[in-house]
């Protein structure tokens, strides 16, 4: 089962590195959508999931911590 859960998750960063690769943001400008996705995924590392080969992940992570009114998490 955890061997499932895995696959889901490189298959959810793929599609995200696809869509990152001609988007700045998931939907349009920033937006919720990206708050929601980056509470999880700029802490993938933690889960066993480094972003080494996720460049565009790791731009978009950069992009959403330069948003005004960022605080990061202790």
């Amino acid at each position: 089962m955890l061997a499932a859960k895995r696959d889901g998750g490189w298959a959810a960063l793929n599609v995200m590195e696809d869509h990152l690769a001609k988007n700045d943001f998931f939907v349009g400008g920033y937006s919720i959508a990206d708050i929601a996705l980056f509470a999880y995924t700029h802490v993938a590392h933690e889960g066993g999931f480094p972003l080494d080969d996720f460049p565009t992940i790791r731009a978009w992570i950069e992009r959403v911590k330069a948003q005004p009114g960022y605080i990061p998490m202790m």
